[in-house]
Order: structure tokens, then C-alpha cells, then sequence
């Protein structure tokens, strides 16, 4: 899994590449921190080369948006595939999250 974050004036870009599993999901997690800590703007979740997403990267994201919701910021999930946008319709997280 990688994690590319790239950032302007209005927003974070957080690309994420490969399979968002367990394994993979504590290197991620620690790959956030710092965009917790500037959760109070726009951040833009890139799922467009993510494969898949366990329970543990749902986490993740629940995680970013706790953080965000307490700055007053917002998250966008943007690009997921049908597989992904399946798990979030069964999981709520097509509720939880602006997708795009």
C-alpha cells in the first residue's frame, strides 16, 4: 500500500495506491497522522488506485473524519470503485462521507 498526500492552499490530496488491508493498515494510519492534524480544511480521499478496504481502513477513514468533524473541516471520498462503493453501501460509509 502507498499513500501519497500532496497538499495546496485549500485542500489535502491523500492518494491512496494498492490494497488497504490489515497488514497494510498501521503504515497508513501512521501516514495520517499529520492529516489529522490539518483536518480543520478540505481533504480529499483519492480512491481511484485503491483495490480494496478491510474493516481496519474503514477505521481509518472514520478516523480522519472524527478528526476533521472536530476542526471543522471536511472529508470527500472521491473515485471508489464498485467493489469499494459496495462495502461502504453495506458498512453506512456512503452516509458517512461526501463521495464524488
Amino acid at each position: 500500500m502507498e499513500v501519497q498526500i500532496t497538499k495546496d492552499k485549500k485542500e489535502i490530496v491523500v492518494t491512496l495506491i494498492g490494497r488497504l488491508d490489515t497488514p497494510a493498515s498501521q503504515e497508513v494510519a501512521e501516514a495520517m497522522e499529520p492529516v489529522k492534524k490539518e483536518a480543520a480544511g478540505t481533504i480529499i480521499l483519492d480512491c481511484s488506485k485503491m483495490t480494496y478496504i478491510s474493516s481496519s481502513g474503514l477505521r481509518i477513514f472514520l478516523g480522519l473524519r472524527k478528526a476533521a468533524a472536530e476542526k471543522g473541516g471536511k472529508i470527500i471520498v472521491r473515485n471508489i470503485s464498485d467493489d469499494i462503493r459496495s462495502v461502504f453501501m453495506m458498512t453506512g460509509f456512503l452516509n458517512l462521507f461526501e463521495i464524488e
